[in-house]
């Protein structure tokens, strides 16, 4: 095994490529100070692995790229490849020519190492070159200064020059890592141990859990077969309560159809009083028309009795006869009493009309009364409707807003240990509505499960169909919660308190440690007043929820305000549709 070429390119003052072959003789170089010998021997060091900076002469590795010259720009990569003949296998590959070639770029500062153009570790270049003398820290390659360094050395250090020449520090490294493969070994057969001993310890309580599970799986079948009766009640009393439901759509529909008929005859009676109305607006236009006529009359006759009377006045005057005066005078008394006649019809009208405008005032008052009342019942005829289909629609979907929920709900048959969302489990008592409603906020859609393995396969389940999220319930791990007795104490003593939350709630005993987990801990009073009171007095160490849905939060955050009704249970839209029937 020799070296046959050295091809080297952008390493240190070597810009270009240039390439040195070697032949199996012995090859000198020689050139004056500074022309590039010792350059050479760095790069054959170099690619086989050296790291030392200082080995190679520089401050840092990047100092072995070509750094310019005033006639050269200087560049960015370093690569220099070495070519080994390998005929007698001297090297650990089988290939009779080995190339090795190490690439250093400027800009990442990261090299890149190949055995016969095929990219490979630092380490893979060690151990080809292992057994060759060739090593790194071999004695293959002789810098300047290594002579002194030899004849200066300790004894031990000298011991470990000629430990590398002779190639015992081989079968050194090699013994090493034996004995760090040996306690490896020891240490797994340690840990392994431990791992049987760790079994042994767990076996009497894996039988036991085996036993427990053998119960769990009787007591399982049973409880199937109780909930398959349960299932049954259940669905009979759904039925129920959908029978109740179409009663109620009955009486409704009923009270709207009472409603259209009302509509109805409101209906006639304002088109009775618009023909009033029309009827007295012509009797008005009558009476205004004689009325002027008698204007006109009672002006004709003003003037002919003034003729009259100047006529009176002349014959007198003249001296004509008797007979004369009396004619005059009783066309006088004639046309005064015309007079008077047509006065008294002008105030008779006059009273007539002034009646007809005050009783047609009182029917346009009384038509706009009704025009009112008709948009009024038409439009809450209209929000009737519209409400009884929202309402009609959420109790065939009351978990639509809920993705998660209404999955789980349609396939409560199919899963085992699912009992029912928080809403349709705990019941408020009448009064309590608002208050228990906003405590319990987004759990009211929250879903009951039997145990924590129902709640798992739940979520599984939803995970594999991608149909959303929900939240579990497992009464098995549930704890009930519970407000101190010296706070019930104070509590009691407090204007206002009502009692816990867990009071005011309608529900199967077997959810008993339900409500006490969801509101036992909450304090229930009848006013905001007396809320900031008792948080007080408890130092803020409970939430207190009025009868109107304010919270005082354990700490002192307050929540409250009115919102838009909520219904997010059936329980509030059955009790909506009851208020709808009532009103």
């Amino acid at each position: 095994m020799f070296l046959k070429s050295i091809t080297m390119q952008g390493f240190k003052s070597f810009a270009d490529r240039v390439t040195i072959n070697f032949t199996d003789s012995v090859t000198g170089i020689v050139g004056p100070n500074g022309c590039g010998k010792s350059n050479i021997s760095d790069a054959i060091r170099w690619v086989l692995g050296e790291q030392s900076v200082k080995q190679m002469r520089g401050n840092s590795m990047t100092d072995v790229i070509f750094s310019g010259s005033e006639t050269r720009r200087k560049v960015n990569l370093s690569e220099v490849t070495l070519v080994f003949n390998n005929e007698n296998k001297a090297l650990n590959s089988e290939y009779e020519e080995v190339e090795v070639t190490r690439r250093l770029y400027r800009d990442t500062r990261e090299s890149e190492y190949m055995i016969n153009k095929v990219s490979c570790r630092l380490r893979d270049i060690h151990d080809l070159v292992m057994d060759t003398g060739l090593g790194r820290d071999s004695l293959s390659i002789i810098s300047q200064g290594t002579i002194s360094h030899f004849a200066e050395a300790k004894p031990l250090d000298r011991r470990v020059i000629f430990e590398e020449a002779a190639g015992v520090s081989k079968y050194k490294k090699r013994k090493l890592e034996s004995i760090r493969k040996l306690e490896r070994t020891q240490e797994n057969i340690e840990r392994m141990q431990d791992i049987v001993d760790e079994i042994k310890r767990q076996v009497n309580p894996l039988k036991r859990a085996a036993n427990k599970a053998n119960v769990y799986i009787e007591k399982r079948d049973a409880l199937q077969k109780i909930e398959v009766s349960v299932l049954v009640q259940d669905i009979k009393n759904n039925q129920d309560l959908m029978e109740k439901s179409n009663n109620n759509q009955y009486d409704f529909e009923a009270e709207i159809a009472n409603l259209e008929t009302k509509v109805g005859v409101f209906e006639h009676d304002l088109d009775e009083k618009r023909q009033e109305s029309f009827s007295l607006d012509q009797k008005i236009v009558r009476s205004q028309e004689e009325i002027m006529n008698l204007v006109r009359e009672i002006g004709i006759l003003e003037t002919r009795k003034v003729e009259i009377e100047e006529k009176r006045k002349y014959t007198l005057e003249t001296g004509d006869s008797e007979a004369k005066a009396k004619e005059i005078y009783a066309a006088l008394q004639d046309a005064k009493l015309e007079y008077d006649e047509r006065l008294n019809r002008h105030q008779e009208l006059k009273g007539e009309t002034e009646f007809l405008i005050e009783e047609n005032n009182t029917h346009n008052h009384k038509l706009n009364e009704l025009t009112q009342q008709h948009a009024f019942i038409v439009s809450q005829e209209s929000k009737l409707n519209n409400r009884q289909e929202v309402i009609e629609h959420r109790l065939k979907r009351p978990f639509e807003m809920n993705q998660g929920v209404q999955t789980i709900m349609d396939n409560i048959d199919n899963l085992y240990g699912i009992h029912d969302v928080v809403s349709n489990v705990l019941i408020p008592i009448a009064g309590y509505e608002t208050a228990i409603t906003t405590t319990l906020a987004g759990a009211l859609m929250h879903i009951v499960t039997e145990d924590d393995q129902s709640a798992v396969n739940a979520i599984q389940f939803l995970k594999k169909n991608q149909s959303g999220r929900a939240t579990f319930i497992p009464l098995n791990v549930l704890k009930s919660r519970t407000v101190h007795q010296d706070a019930i104490l104070i509590a009691s003593q407090t204007e206002g308190y009502l009692g816990l939350g867990h009071e005011f709630v309608q529900v199967s005993e077997k959810y008993d440690v339900l409500k006490e987990n969801l509101l036992g801990n909450v304090l229930i009073v009848d006013t905001n007043e007396h809320a900031n009171v008792l948080a007080k007095r408890l130092n803020y160490n409970y939430r207190i929820v009025t009868l109107e849905g304010d919270i005082i939060h354990q700490g002192g955050v307050m929540s409250g305000g009115r919102s838009r009704q909520n219904n997010s249970n059936n329980y509030a839209l059955q009790q909506e549709l009851s208020n709808i029937e009532t009103s």
